[in-house]
């Protein structure tokens, strides 16, 4: 840790807007003018709009991630976790992966800690439910529906399979709706190299309160995009809910009832409840309060952004929506991110800081290999774009908003191989237990059982 006298800018969070914002921090600062610390409990910062190609083999999970050490090698990287913020002695309280907790002092601050699955009190969702906020859970989900599918092919016992062989995803935004059609085409794929699974054996629901799917792209592309996964077979419940999901007996809302072994769960995201232990103004969703400037409402030494924040959208109430507010997404955390870094030199300085203000450019989803739905605004223009073209759209947008030429390239090296190789869909779920084999070796052999003399074997006989 340093000693240094300089003044520190203590970023807490590590992820898209916490590794932006200290790139542009660092970029701006002349040397030796402030150390820059970023705190994350992870070592790298996960792009979360892959985690469904991730899921389905069409990524290599490593290329992912981006380790926040080699792209940030002038600064700081604690890997712990920040419980608490003094403001007024300016320290906050640093609890990392091994040993004590300790006090980190600072002179500004930036809050980027991001958001986190949002859920509800729903019987079996903890113990049954998996997210989709981490290269980890990617990594799991991927595996673990293939073993699904290497479990019912081991099996005669038709519930074993059917339970096996049901996929249920609640959620149907853009994280529900890309996953679902990226693991169902990857499970189409597999089931080629099986003898007794067929894809008309499977079956795959997905589940949304609201009375459409990806609300993000406009109602005529949600439309679609729901055609179009049912036509892939996959079962669409709208305007319904879980109510429970104990033992992965899974009931909806609407009656339906059915066993499952795979309960993905993509219904939204809330503000990192660590938020409520710093001091700040909070919005009524838990957001941190922020004005156009990204500074937290009543401070002038502290920032945020990205998904934890409640940022103004200008250019919305500029059009006469006097509440409007920049939505979470990968779109406004970029642009966020750099704005707020030339905001903290500027804070230092003592000189006049930028508004934010970004119109939205629209929006794209990927729902599986050469398939989505795209819409782009041009001035006024709201044009949309379906299947393979929207498909292109969205590889190629989120390519290049890959953090990191070393990312982009590897991440387009992968596509690149895909046209000509095959996709995997090997499980290779023992990674998460990798020890157990070598316990089982090692543990000691049990004591031969005693022989029997060959007459008294005779005689047993």
């Amino acid at each position: 840790m340093s000693t240094t006298e300089r003044p520190r800018i203590l970023v807490v969070g590590g992820g898209y807007v916490g590794l932006y914002a200290a790139r542009r921090i660092l970029k701006k600062m002349r040397y030796g003018e402030a150390t820059v610390t970023v705190v994350d409990p992870r070592s790298y910062m996960t792009y979360q709009p892959f985690l469904p190609e991730a899921a389905a083999g069409s990524i290599s999970p490593r290329h992912v991630v981006v380790p926040l050490r080699r792209v940030l090698p002038k600064a700081e990287v604690l890997t712990g976790r920040v419980t608490t913020i003094d403001q007024d002695r300016k320290v906050a309280t640093v609890a990392p992966l091994v040993g004590e907790a300790y006090e980190l002092p600072f002179d500004y601050l930036v809050i980027a800690m991001g958001a986190v699955s949002r859920t509800f009190p729903i019987p079996g969702l903890a113990e049954q439910g998996i997210g989709m906020k981490g290269i980890e859970e990617a990594i799991g989900l991927r595996n673990h529906v293939l073993e699904q599918l290497d479990r019912a092919d081991s099996t005669t016992d038709e519930e074993v399979r059917r339970r096996a062989l049901t996929f249920v995803f609640v959620g149907g935004g853009f994280a529900g709706a890309e996953t679902i059609g990226e693991v169902e085409d990857m499970a189409r794929d597999a089931a080629k190299y099986y003898t007794s699974v067929k894809r008309e054996d499977m079956r795959f629901i997905l589940v949304d309160a609201a009375d459409k799917i990806l609300p993000e792209v406009g109602p005529k592309l949600g439309v679609w995009g729901r055609e179009h996964l049912e036509s892939r077979g996959v079962e669409v419940f709208l305007s319904t809910s879980m109510d429970s999901c104990v033992d992965g007996h899974v009931v909806l809302k609407n009656g339906l009832e059915v066993d499952s072994n795979t309960i993905v769960w993509t219904a939204g995201v809330k503000p990192n409840p660590a938020l409520a232990r710093f001091g700040l103004p909070l919005g009524p969703r838990g957001h941190v309060d922020t004005s156009e400037k990204l500074q937290v409402q009543g401070t002038d030494y502290i920032w945020a952004a990205g998904d934890n924040a409640q940022v103004p959208d200008l250019v919305g109430r500029k059009a006469g929506n006097p509440n409007a507010w920049c939505p979470p997404n990968a779109q406004h955390a970029l642009r966020q991110a750099k704005v707020l870094g030339d905001n903290v030199i500027s804070g230092m300085r003592g000189f006049p800081q930028a508004d934010y203000s970004h119109a939205n450019k629209g929006a794209v989803a990927g729902l599986g290999l050469h398939k989505g739905v795209a819409m782009i605004v041009v001035g006024k223009m709201k044009i949309k774009f379906k299947g393979r073209l929207a498909w292109y759209m969205h590889r190629g947008y989120h390519g290049m908003a890959m953090p990191t030429w070393n990312r982009k390239i590897r991440i387009f090296a992968d596509w690149t191989l895909a046209m000509f190789l095959k996709r995997e869909v090997v499980s290779l779920g023992a990674m998460e237990t990798p020890r157990e084999e070598f316990y089982e070796a090692a543990k000691p052999a049990p004591a031969p059982a005693a022989a029997q003399p060959v007459g008294e074997k005779a005689k047993a006989s």
